[in-house]
């Protein structure tokens, strides 16, 4: 009993100077978000920021995280929630993963660079752009989505030049095109790849 007492004591002052860390931090799309609550285990789980800023949730439909501390969007679930408990529910959220920026991409040697555009799209093929291009504008100069193109998927590809590693970055362009803030609209390097794929029978 003594040692368990012992070890639940070390566990609080551990996670004491993390969560303090975690409070501080400001949410971003693309971050994995661990939702508890204590009053309805069925409702815990693992939850990706989406792209517009929001995870979905049981009970609540979609919160706004992004921008958020943990705090503030554990007391906004919480307020979602609240309705369907006979007291207010208690909600924990901890931030597993963090979505990894995007590396540079290498510095342009000539007046454009090259980039890729693949898929669902009306004039698919490299496009040789000025520095500075950023993923919207390279859209519009690739002749605008066919009827099947998934414009809520659209991956951004980057590989590290210094390490060979190639990162996704997804996009939701439809969320976009209805006024979401321009969280990502990112500036383009040689040799990025824009790849639209099709869409799903049901989206």
């Amino acid at each position: 009993m003594l040692r368990l007492l012992l070890g639940s004591l070390l566990g609080l002052l551990f996670a004491a100077p993390l969560a303090l860390a975690q409070d501080g931090y400001r949410i971003q799309p693309g971050d994995t978000l661990r939702i508890e609550v204590i009053e309805d285990a069925s409702l815990n789980r693992e939850a990706l920021v989406l792209p517009d800023g929001r995870v979905s949730m049981p009970l609540a439909g979609t919160v706004r995280a992004a921008g958020l501390t943990v705090t503030e969007v554990s007391r906004a679930i919480a307020g979602a929630i609240a309705p369907n408990f006979a007291a207010q529910p208690t909600v924990s959220v901890a931030v597993t993963a963090l979505d990894p920026p995007l590396p540079p991409g290498p510095e342009p040697a000539a007046p454009t660079i090259g980039i890729y555009i693949l898929g669902e799209i009306g004039a698919p093929g490299r496009k040789d752009l000025p520095p500075g291009t950023t993923f919207l504008q390279a859209l519009s100069e690739a002749g605008g989505f066919t009827n099947f193109a998934a414009d809520k998927r659209i991956q951004l590809r980057r590989r590290d030049p210094a390490t060979g590693q190639e990162y996704v970055y997804p996009i939701n362009y439809r969320a976009l095109s209805r006024g979401v803030p321009i969280t990502g609209n990112p500036t383009l390097y040689d040799g990025d790849v824009i790849l639209v794929p099709e869409r799903g029978l049901f989206e």
